[in-house]
């Protein structure tokens, strides 16, 4: 693996830390690139995206970098982020700066990103895809199924949740996870950053069980607790406290939420594995170990990862 030089966007947040931990074990030099780079201390850049919407606007930031990791997303907008400028106009014009000038470009997306999806976040997130890739031909794009471990916001309200002595999850929401650890994430793209094959892809990550979320509260429940009985919401209740939820910034759950939780979020082709040298790690406290039969069609390895 080469040393290289990363700008880590979001390096500060739940996907970014454990990226930036990764990256300094594996020994390198890494820039964090953060809104309140000011009260962060050294190694950190401050990145506005909402100031970042031409390619001339990043080139001073990235160039004494070999590569820059996109880690940003928000959960909902606030007047100074909306969607479509995080999601999909900033990095669009981060892979322009990127393709201009050579640099490698790995960018965080997420599964289950449909077409016919109706939620801005999840159109977003997708339009941002198109452009990166229009953009930047030779850009690396990740898209993670639910990502569980420490310091996450919604990993810990599923963790409460599941706690709870009653589940509650939609009735729609017969959709599968591939839950996987935030630290196998964050290994991931660190070897990602190191490992430069010259190859555009979009690999898509997963956990070693697929699960529905009924499934995956209960493996998150403590062994200690007594299994919980499931309660399912109608499906036009769960709809509308997914917008009441999103007007009141109440909770991670959101219109988005709702939609990728009444479809499969499994990787066509898991190519985790490759790119970790071994088994994901299992998630939750009842989980099955790595060694547990997954679903081949969905959790399959993927030879070509790191081709």
């Amino acid at each position: 693996m080469d040393t290289v030089s990363v700008l880590v966007l979001g390096g500060n947040g739940f996907i970014g830390r454990h990226a930036v931990a990764s990256l300094r074990r594996s020994g390198h030099r890494v820039i964090v690139g953060s809104r309140h780079a000011g009260a962060l201390g050294q190694s950190v850049r401050e990145v506005k995206m909402q100031r970042l919407l031409r390619a001339e606007d990043w080139l001073a930031l990235i160039a004494d970098v070999d590569v820059v990791l996109n880690c940003v997303g928000i959960l909902r907008e606030r007047p100074s982020e909306r969607y479509d400028v995080i999601h999909h106009r900033a990095p669009a014009a981060l892979a322009g700066a990127c393709a201009a000038t050579g640099k490698r470009l790995i960018h965080v997306s997420a599964l289950g990103l449909s077409s016919q999806a109706r939620s801005r976040f999840i159109r977003s997130k997708r339009d941002g895809e198109r452009a990166i890739h229009a953009a930047a031909p030779d850009c690396v794009i990740v898209r993670p199924s639910l990502l569980d471990g420490d310091g996450g916001f919604g990993a810990r309200w599923l963790r409460r949740l599941a706690s709870a002595p009653v589940h509650m999850v939609p009735a729609g929401a017969r959709g599968r996870v591939a839950a996987l650890s935030v630290r196998d994430l964050g290994v991931a793209l660190a070897r990602l950053c190191g490992h430069d094959d010259g190859g555009a892809r979009a690999l898509e990550f997963g956990g070693p069980v697929a699960m529905t979320m009924r499934e995956y509260l209960a493996v998150l429940r403590a062994p200690h607790l007594r299994a919980a009985p499931c309660i399912e919401i109608p499906h036009w209740l769960a709809r509308l406290a997914s917008h009441l939820c999103d007007l009141l910034h109440w909770s991670p759950y959101s219109f988005g939420h709702f939609e990728l939780m009444c479809a499969d979020n499994l990787p066509a082709v898991n190519a985790l594995p490759a790119v970790l040298g071994r088994a994901p790690l299992s998630v939750g406290t009842g989980a099955p170990r790595p060694g547990a039969e997954p679903e081949a069609s969905a959790l399959g390895p993927s030879s070509a990862a790191l081709r």
